[in-house]
């Protein structure tokens, strides 16, 4: 595969009035940059990626995120960010180049493969739409009207072969706004192409437009305890003499933690997701499911607002191992423990639960969903 993706995100974010950069600020759940690495990834039409930052806004990367991406440093403007990161790429051969802007995080993939396939017959490939604005040009103190019928309006990615864009960057053409800005002041050919309207480019806080719709789930299971196995909750190992007794490892925690985010998020069940009656489940540690569950609904726009537990046990004792489920809880589903609250009950001596032969944990989970 000869496609690098360049993602570029070393501006400054003056005009985003935020004291979190724009290419870091959450959109529709995670870190606006993130969008454009996940849909490069999921195209599959790059063997590398890489991201341009403002050196000074390194603290804000989560580099857990990044696997397999390049953080290169850029420049002090557009223009010697995108030839610094040509250049770093130089030695990797690389026939072909896409630029993209981590401010355009609502592009598709299907725009990723249109532009791919034109690339194979041109040396420069540049999504545009019209405009339905009447648009004015003003030289001086003198205003004329321009045919908006002739007006393009130019967006990212932009593909080009890595040889013709490297020499005209040598060349150099003064503070370009765009790759394609530099190949029209050289005179070189251009295929334009339709874009996507929803490809806008976020510029003000304002321009991200998230509508943020709170959802509520409701999680519930019981396992009985069984005498000499290992016994797993909130995906901690807790020395105990029995375990519990479950088609995985049992852990009621987190089963009940999965029932509520799929039931918040409207997708099925538990068992929907893990059947009982599939061999490669059996036995799977809890927290490999509640991942892999987090992967779904964050990729649906949602994430996790507040987890309230109820954990209904006689023994072992939840204050004695509150503070390690908290933590376990949090570093997987990536939220602050000021955002998960664990209580302990008990059934006072009744039933199963109350005659230690069963442990049970109730979930009530809030999530976030943002929708354009």
């Amino acid at each position: 595969m000869k496609n690098c993706f360049i993602i570029l995100a070393a501006g400054k974010s003056e005009r985003f009035k935020s004291t979190i950069p724009k290419p870091y600020y959450p959109f529709k759940g995670k870190p606006l940059y993130l969008h454009s690495i996940k849909k490069a990834i999921e195209s599959k039409k790059f063997s590398k990626i890489v991201l341009v930052v403002n050196k000074k806004h390194r603290k804000y990367i989560d580099k857990s995120l990044l696997k397999n991406v390049s953080i290169i440093n850029g420049g002090a403007s557009r223009s010697e960010s995108s030839s610094i990161a040509v250049k770093y790429i130089q030695k990797k051969k690389f026939k072909n180049v896409f630029i993209h802007d981590a401010a355009r995080p609502n592009f598709t993939i299907s725009l990723i493969k249109k532009i791919d396939t034109y690339l194979k017959k041109y040396n420069a490939v540049v999504p545009a739409i019209d405009t339905v604005d009447s648009v004015k040009y003003k030289i001086k103190n003198t205003i004329s009207n321009i045919n908006r019928d002739n007006i393009y309006l130019t967006q990212t990615p932009q593909a080009f072969r890595v040889k013709h864009l490297e020499a005209l960057q040598k060349k150099g053409s003064g503070k370009i706004t765009d790759e394609a800005s530099l190949f029209i002041a050289n005179n070189k050919k251009i295929k334009f192409i339709i874009g996507e309207k929803k490809n806008l480019k976020i510029t003000n806080i304002g321009d991200l437009n998230q509508n943020i719709v709170m959802n509520y789930g409701i999680g519930f299971d019981i396992h009985r305890l069984k005498r000499n196995k290992k016994l797993f909750l909130g995906g901690i190992k807790i020395p105990f003499h029995s375990g519990l007794d479950g088609h995985s490892d049992g852990d009621v925690i987190i089963h009940a933690v999965i029932d509520g985010l799929l039931g918040a998020c409207k997708l099925n069940d538990i068992g929907s997701h893990f059947s009982n009656k599939n061999k490669k489940f059996k036995n799977i540690r809890s927290n490999i499911m509640l991942d892999k569950i987090l992967k779904i609904t964050r990729d649906k726009g949602y994430t996790i607002n507040n987890i309230d537990i109820n954990l209904i046990t006689e023994n072992p004792k939840v204050s004695k191992i509150r503070l390690k489920i908290l933590r376990n809880l949090s570093k997987i589903c990536g939220i602050p423990l000021s955002k998960i609250n664990l209580k302990g009950k008990t059934s006072e001596k009744l039933g199963l639960i109350g005659k230690e032969k069963a442990i049970a944990c109730e979930v009530i989970i809030s999530v976030l969903n943002y929708e354009l």
